[in-house]
């Protein structure tokens, strides 16, 4: 059995939706991966993709966000999350610009209130 579902004003000519999937799952992670790069060089901070939310990002979990940096593993990650309070499952699309703004300003880089240096290791209050 060989049946394919086709939506009404769909060609029959168009790829399998399981090629589509996979296409644009490829096209996410490669994104994905080079966000990492960036965040990891300090080409562009966390608090930057929290508070513009690029599509790539928009799917990931806050944490996965902030092990991405350098030096940030998940001990540094939960004690800071918890801090805010926020889980670590939240996805950066799903979250308020409340949140989206605490974020950035307990990594201190919400706009106007950065005091330390870029790429200066962030304090955690024991």
């Amino acid at each position: 059995m060989n049946a394919t579902a086709i939506a009404p004003g769909q060609e029959t000519s168009a790829a399998p939706q399981h090629l589509v999937a996979l296409q644009r799952a490829n096209k996410v992670r490669l994104a994905r991966a080079e966000l990492k790069r960036r965040i990891s060089t300090r080409e562009i901070t966390v608090g930057d993709v929290v508070l513009g939310t690029p599509w790539e990002a928009a799917s990931m979990t806050v944490a996965d966000l902030l092990m991405s940096q350098k030096r940030w593993g998940r001990t540094r990650c939960k004690k800071f999350l918890s801090a805010i309070p926020l889980s670590e499952t939240k996805t950066v699309g799903s979250l308020t610009e409340r949140q989206r703004h605490a974020v950035a300003q307990a990594l201190g880089e919400e706009p106007g209130q950065r005091d330390a240096a870029p790429g200066a290791p962030m304090r955690l209050a024991a």
